[in-house]
């Protein structure tokens, strides 16, 4: 779960380098019509990379995550690149606090770290009640396919001059759930490999369930896409994307 993120938010954004954030940041414009001085929350906003990103665009971005380790690196992040980004510790179903925002965005697949679906309908209404009318949500999750297929071939390896780990997979008892144990080994100063272990814990839910949960909520669903390109969900797809308007 993401509160094990302890010393894997150290290794975090070399494992995150394949990620297009940049595509990112162009969705988001696309959906709120620009980004500059847009007022915009980043949840399970992570070691900021998207929120920096949003920031030197224009952005007025504020960023929440649940991991103190995650947030750290943020806000040193932050600072180096001369950044003005609030940050706060808050898990997304408790999110409270925030309103009058233009932009929601919750990147990937943060929302799969919350399993409970009443936990997922409130975040969503967290997220209603922090959005001006007319505000926009955006997020994306692992498809069904991806979680009862794709997640479940382990193990997989990951090998590169610093950081290797061997990443083991089980299904979990609800359905569309997976637990993922993985061991980490990363090279110390003195060419030395150290170990840690981390075990995470998500669960995504069909298409259709994610969209009854934001109608309920209020929301306008305005666009489901996937995969990063401007295409319906296919049977093989792997992230789900959803822009909704309040």
């Amino acid at each position: 779960m993401k509160e094990s993120y302890s010393r894997f938010a150290l290794v975090y954004d070399e494992l995150m380098e394949d990620i297009p954030y940049d595509t990112y940041v162009e969705l988001i414009a696309l959906a709120a019509n620009g980004i500059a001085g847009k007022k915009i929350l980043d949840i399970g906003c992570g070691t900021g990379l998207l929120a920096a990103k949003l920031a030197k665009s224009g952005g007025n971005v504020t960023g929440v995550d649940l991991s103190p380790d995650m947030l750290q690196i943020a806000t040193e992040r932050a600072k180096s690149l001369n950044l003005s980004i609030s940050f706060m510790l808050q898990p997304m179903q408790k999110l409270e606090g925030h309103s009058g925002f233009d932009v929601a965005v919750i990147p990937i697949d943060s929302l799969n770290y919350v399993t409970d679906r009443m936990e997922v309908l409130q975040t969503f209404r967290n997220i209603y009640q922090a959005l001006s009318i007319g505000g926009v949500l955006l997020f994306d999750v692992h498809s069904t396919f991806k979680t009862d297929v794709i997640f479940l071939e382990s193990p997989f390896t990951y090998d590169s001059e610093r950081i290797s780990y061997i990443w083991q997979t089980e299904p979990g008892e609800e359905l569309h759930s997976v637990y993922s144990e993985l061991a980490f080994f990363v090279k110390a100063e003195n060419d030395l490999y150290e170990r840690f272990d981390e075990v995470h814990f998500q669960r995504t839910f069909p298409v259709q369930e994610y969209v009854n949960m934001l109608l309920e909520v209020g929301f306008k669903i305005e666009r489901v896409f996937a995969d990063w390109e401007d295409e319906a969900p296919a049977e093989e797809s792997e992230r789900i994307f959803f822009q909704v308007r309040k």
